[in-house]
C-alpha cells in the first residue's frame, strides 16, 4: 500500500508540473506579440521594468518564459542588461502567485469541482477559435486536481503518525541555523535533480501541512527552491551568448543575495512574514491550512523586500555580471555561432519564432559581407591575400549551409507544437527565407570560384569588362541592401517595389551586357574563353537578384512568381 501511495504522489506530481505548463502556453499562446509589445514598451526605467516582470510572469503564470524573451530582447539589441534584470527581479515577484494558487488547492478540495470544467475544456479545445481558452481551462483543471490529489494522499499516508518521518525530522533542530542551511542545500539540490520549483514546492507545502516538518525547514526548502531554479537557468545559458549568460548571472546573484541576508535575520523575518497569515511559528498546533498560506506569504515578501534592496542596485549588478562573465576571447569563432538561437533554450512559438526572425536577419547581413568580400576578391592582385580571402569566402560558404540546417531545424522544432494557422503561415515563409538567402551565398561562391579560375589564366578582362562587372556588382550590392532594409525596418512600412525595380535593372543590363558580349568576341576584343568567364559572373549576379526578389515576397508574405 505504501508503494502505491508513492505511486500516486509522483503522478500527482507529473500531473501538476503537466498542467502548469499546459495552462502558461495556452496564455502566451492567447497574449500572442502582446507581450513582446508590452515588454517593449514599458521599460524605460527599473521600476516600469520591474512592473512589466511581474504583469507578464503573473499573467503567463511561467519566470522562464519571461526571462527567455527578455534575454531574446537583450539579444537583439532592444533591450540593455540594466533593463533586463530589472525585469527579471519582477518576474521573481510574479512567479510567487503561483504559490498562492497552490496554497488555494491544498485549503479547498476542488477535484469534485474541476471534472465539469475538463468537459468545457475539451468542447473549447475542438473549436477553432476559443481552442487556446479550452488549452488553458485544460491546465488549470490539471493543476487543481493534482493538488487536490497531493493533499489527499498527504492525508492517506497520515504523516502526522509516521514515526519515520516525525524521527528523521525530529533529529534537525529547527532553531539551529546549521539545520536551516542544511536545508536550504538540500532545496537547492532537490530543485536542480526535479527541474520544477513548483513541484518541491507542492512536496514542501505536503509535509508542512501533514505536520512532520516545521515550518521553519520549510522556509528553508523554499530559500532553496529559490536558488536551484535559477541554477537550471544557468546551466541552460551555458552555451548561449555573452548577454544571455550574463542575465542568467544576474538571475543566480539575486536570488543568492536575498537568502544572504535572510539568513541574517532569519527568525524574525519568518516569523514576521507568518504573523500576516495568523501564524505563530513558535506555537505548538500549527493549523494546516494556514500553513500553506505560510509557505506562500514567505515567498512573496521575500522576493518583493529583496526586489526593494536590489532594485537601486542595477548599475552595481550590471557591472558585477560583465567583470564576471566575460565574453569569449575568440570573437571571430563567435561571430559564426547563432546569435538568437540558442541551445537549450525553448519557448512558445511566438517567442522563439521572434528568435528565429532575428537569426534570419543576421544571416541576410552575413550574406551581403560575403558579397563584399567577393567584390575585393576581383580587384586582389597578390596571390598570397588573395587565396586568404578565397579561404574566407569558401568559409563564409560552409556557415551558409549550416546555418539554413540549423534555422530550418529550429523551425521543424517549433512547428511540432501546436500552431495557429497565422504562426503556420510565418513558419512557411522563414523556410523561404532561409532557402532563398542561403541559394544567395552559394551564387557568391560561384562568382568567387568563376573569378579564381580567370586568376589561373594568362589572360585578363579588359579594362572595359572590369567597368561592367563593377556596375552590375553595384546594382546587386544594391538590391542586397533593400532587402537588409527590409529585415531591419518595419515591413509594414517597406516599398517592394524598389526591389522589383533593382531587380528589372539587373535584368535589363544583363541582357545588355550579354548582346554586347557576343560583339565583342566577334571583334576579337578579347577570347570566347575570357568572355564565357565574363558572362559567368554576369549571369550569376542576375541570378542572386532573383533569389534577393525571392526572399523580399517571402518576407512580405507576396506570392511567389
Amino acid at each position: 500500500m505504501s508503494i502505491l501511495i508513492i505511486l500516486k504522489l509522483v503522478g500527482a506530481l507529473a500531473l501538476l508540473i503537466y498542467g502548469m505548463k499546459v495552462m502558461s502556453e495556452a496564455l502566451q499562446k492567447m497574449a500572442g506579440s502582446q507581450l513582446r509589445h508590452i515588454l517593449g514598451a514599458m521599460t524605460t526605467n527599473r521600476i516600469t521594468g520591474m512592473l512589466t516582470g511581474t504583469f507578464i510572469t503573473t499573467a503567463v503564470q511561467s519566470s522562464t518564459a519571461t526571462t527567455v524573451m527578455t534575454v531574446s530582447f537583450v539579444n537583439a539589441g532592444l533591450l540593455t542588461l540594466a533593463q533586463a534584470i530589472s525585469v527579471i527581479m519582477g518576474a521573481n515577484i510574479g512567479t510567487t502567485f503561483t504559490a498562492w494558487i497552490m496554497s488555494a488547492g491544498f485549503s479547498f478540495n476542488m477535484t469534485s469541482v474541476v471534472w465539469p470544467v475538463f468537459l468545457v475544456a475539451i468542447i473549447l479545445i475542438y473549436t477553432k477559435r476559443y481552442r487556446y481558452v479550452g488549452d488553458f481551462l485544460f491546465g488549470v483543471s490539471f493543476m487543481f486536481f493534482s493538488l487536490g490529489i497531493l493533499s489527499m494522499t498527504g492525508k492517506e499516508m497520515d504523516l502526522a503518525h509516521n514515526e519515520a518521518l516525525i524521527k528523521f525530522f525530529a533529529s534537525f533542530n529547527p532553531d539551529s541555523y546549521l539545520t536551516i542551511i542544511i536545508f536550504v542545500l538540500i532545496g537547492t539540490i532537490l530543485t536542480c535533480i526535479v527541474q520544477s520549483s513548483a513541484a518541491l514546492m507542492a512536496i514542501t507545502m505536503v509535509l508542512c501541512t501533514g505536520g512532520v516538518l516545521p515550518i521553519y525547514l520549510g522556509i528553508a526548502l523554499v530559500m532553496g527552491e529559490n536558488i536551484g531554479t535559477t541554477l537550471t537557468a544557468n546551466l541552460a545559458a551555458l552555451t548561449a551568448n555573452t548577454q544571455a549568460r550574463r542575465a542568467a548571472f544576474a538571475h543566480l546573484f539575486f536570488n543568492c543575495f536575498g537568502v544572504f541576508w535572510v539568513m541574517c535575520v532569519f527568525y524574525w523575518f519568518v516569523d514576521m512574514a507568518c504573523s500576516l497569515v495568523g501564524i505563530n511559528p513558535s506555537s505548538g498546533n500549527l493549523d494546516p491550512v494556514r500553513l500553506s498560506f505560510a509557505l506562500a506569504a514567505f515567498h512573496t515578501m521575500f522576493n518583493v523586500t529583496n526586489t526593494f534592496i536590489l532594485i537601486w542596485f542595477i548599475p552595481q549588478i550590471e557591472r558585477l555580471a560583465c567583470m564576471i562573465i566575460k565574453p569569449k576571447k575568440n570573437d571571430e569563432e563567435e561571430e559564426f555561432r547563432l546569435r538568437f538561437i540558442q541551445a537549450g533554450i525553448m519557448a512558445t512559438p511566438e517567442l522563439s519564432l521572434f528568435e528565429a526572425q532575428k537569426e534570419i536577419t543576421s544571416f541576410a547581413e552575413r550574406i551581403q559581407r560575403m558579397f563584399g568580400m567577393v567584390r575585393d576578391l576581383l580587384h586582389e592582385k597578390d596571390i598570397t591575400n588573395f587565396n586568404k580571402l578565397y579561404s574566407r569566402i569558401e568559409k563564409y560558404e560552409d556557415i551558409s549551409d549550416n546555418m539554413e540546417i540549423e534555422i530550418a531545424k529550429y523551425l521543424n522544432g517549433v512547428s511540432d507544437a501546436h500552431l495557429s494557422d497565422e504562426t503556420k503561415a510565418k513558419v512557411r515563409s522563414m523556410m523561404r527565407q532561409i532557402t532563398e538567402i542561403e541559394s544567395i551565398g552559394d551564387s557568391c561562391y560561384n562568382i568567387a570560384r568563376t573569378i579564381h579560375r580567370k586568376s589561373e589564366q594568362k589572360e585578363d578582362f579588359t579594362e572595359e569588362q572590369y567597368q561592367h562587372i563593377h556596375q552590375m556588382f553595384e546594382l546587386t550590392d544594391d538590391s542586397l541592401t533593400q532587402m537588409n532594409l527590409l529585415f531591419n525596418g518595419h515591413k509594414d512600412r517597406m516599398d517592394a517595389h524598389l526591389s522589383f525595380n533593382i531587380e528589372n535593372e539587373i535584368n535589363n543590363y544583363r541582357n545588355q551586357l550579354r548582346n554586347q558580349n557576343i560583339s565583342d568576341i566577334n571583334e576579337h576584343k578579347y577570347t570566347y574563353e575570357m568572355g564565357t568567364l565574363y558572362m559567368d559572373i554576369i549571369t550569376e549576379c542576375e541570378k542572386l537578384g532573383d533569389y534577393v526578389v525571392n526572399v523580399v515576397e517571402a518576407r512580405l508574405g507576396l506570392r511567389q512568381k
